[in-house]
Order: C-alpha cells, then sequence, then structure tokens
C-alpha cells in the first residue's frame, strides 16, 4: 500500500478527515425540474416493490426504482447538452475515473442569495474570493453555496411563479469565466438544475448548460451541506452510474475535509 493511500485511510479512522453527505434524499417527494409543457417531462421518483421477505421472496427486499437520469442531487455529463453532444468522453459511462475524484472550491454567496433569489455569480464576485483563498486551480469543481438546499418542500424549493422559476446562479459573463480562465472540471449548486431560474432568457439562454458541457465540462446539481466545506481543501467523490450512453445520473456526492 502506497504511503499516500495509507496515511488517508489513517486520517479517516483517526478522525483527522471526515466524509460530508452533500446528496438529497431521494424518495417520491423528490423535486424535479418543471419544463413548459410543450416539452417531454422528466419522471419524479416512483418506488415499486418486488418483495419484501414475503412469498414473491421469502428472505429478502428489493424495489423497483423509475426516475429521470437528472432526478434529485445528480450530474450532468457533457452530452445531457446538444452543445456537448460531440464531446469525446463526454457520457456517464465514458468519462475518466479521474475526474469523479477530484478538489472543489465552495464560494460562499448564502447572504446574497437570502438578499436576492435571483443572484448571480459573477466574474468579479469570483476574483473577490480569489483575493483571499487564491486562484481557482484548473480541474477543479466550482461549488456555488446559496443555502438554497435548507428550502423546506418542493414549492419554495423550485420557487416557480407566472413569469418561470426564480432561482440564484451563474451569470453568462462568470461560466466564460471559469471555462476560459480557470478551466475548472465543472459547477455545483444547490438549486435543481445547474442554471439560475430565469437563465431561459439570458444570452445565451442557459449558460451553464450551453457553454460548459459545450466545453466538455460536468454538472452537479441539489447539492446540500456546502455550509459544512471549507473554501478550499476539500476533495470531492462524484462517481455518477456507469449508465451506457448516459447524460447524468442520481449520485452520493462526499467530501473528505480536514477535521
Amino acid at each position: 500500500m502506497s504511503n499516500a493511500v495509507a496515511a488517508l485511510i489513517e486520517a479517516l479512522a483517526s478522525g483527522s478527515v471526515t466524509v460530508v453527505d452533500l446528496t438529497q434524499p431521494l424518495d417520491e417527494n423528490t423535486p424535479v425540474i418543471e419544463l413548459p409543457e410543450l416539452f417531454a417531462a422528466s419522471p419524479g421518483v416512483s418506488i415499486e416493490l418486488i418483495s419484501k421477505y414475503d412469498d414473491k421472496g421469502p428472505a429478502w427486499y428489493w424495489n423497483t426504482l423509475t426516475m429521470g437520469e437528472h432526478t434529485g442531487t445528480h450530474f450532468d455529463a457533457p452530452i445531457h447538452w446538444i452543445t456537448g453532444k460531440d464531446t469525446p468522453n463526454g457520457t456517464t459511462d465514458t468519462i475518466s475515473p479521474s475526474k469523479l475524484v477530484t478538489p472543489a472550491v465552495v464560494v460562499d454567496v448564502s447572504a446574497e442569495t437570502a438578499a436576492d433569489e435571483d443572484y448571480l455569480m459573477t466574474p468579479q464576485r469570483i476574483q473577490e474570493w480569489e483575493s483571499e483563498h487564491g486562484q481557482i486551480p484548473a480541474g477543479t469543481w466550482f461549488l456555488m453555496r446559496t443555502d438554497w438546499s435548507k428550502r423546506q418542500g418542493r414549492e419554495a424549493f423550485l420557487n416557480a411563479r407566472d413569469d418561470g422559476p426564480h432561482s440564484p446562479g451563474f451569470s453568462p459573463a462568470a461560466v466564460q469565466f471559469l471555462i476560459e480562465k480557470r478551466d475548472v472540471l465543472g459547477v455545483g449548486v444547490e438549486t435543481v438544475g445547474t442554471d439560475a431560474g430565469q437563465a431561459g432568457g439570458f444570452d445565451p439562454a442557459f449558460p451553464c448548460h450551453t457553454l460548459m458541457h459545450g466545453a466538455g465540462k460536468l454538472g452537479l446539481a441539489s447539492l446540500t451541506n456546502l455550509d459544512q466545506l471549507p473554501p478550499t481543501g476539500a476533495l470531492i467523490i462524484a462517481a455518477p452510474l456507469k449508465i451506457v450512453n448516459g447524460s447524468g445520473s442520481p449520485l452520493r456526492v462526499l467530501a473528505l475535509v480536514s477535521s
């Protein structure tokens, strides 16, 4: 066993490194993104019993699960969006495993989003964070802490009104900055999707999807417990199911942090 792996095992055993679960529970009450009626909808979670220590299976319990790939805490692969459809190794079964265990930075804008539910991350806000914590390394997850995951109930979480959903996200300029100037691995958010609720009216529309996936970058949505992570130094384990030609997957996202 290498010294590095042995040291990590010891750190986990001693408690000097702890594991933080960044995943929302997944059940029939899990909110899913809502699209206009002219588009096909992604189904919510359906759990159907196969057997539970009964005549259908006396010694075992299991269920049939039905849901869309982008349900609950989930992973967005580049092929999820039309701009990323030709990305080499851009599906859940072909993405390099080295991209699934990766450092992260966490930018806390929870105060801003508490004051403005449509708050947008900007290049200026990113650079302000960097002036305190250092430049974001290439190949890093950029996690945007908004505390949106603390909202209770489907209506408050989706926050949809007559003019569409209202939730924080990224300005197009911030997305371009993270791709072109910082070469991040991707972005992670606490909202139902990586784009702001009103991003359909941006130029380009849905910049996190259009630009990020077009550049071969990844996404994580519906994260939680980002308030338990430090600004730098967390190691993220985010491994989607190895679905052949998969555009995404529900997953359990874990973070390793120094205690």
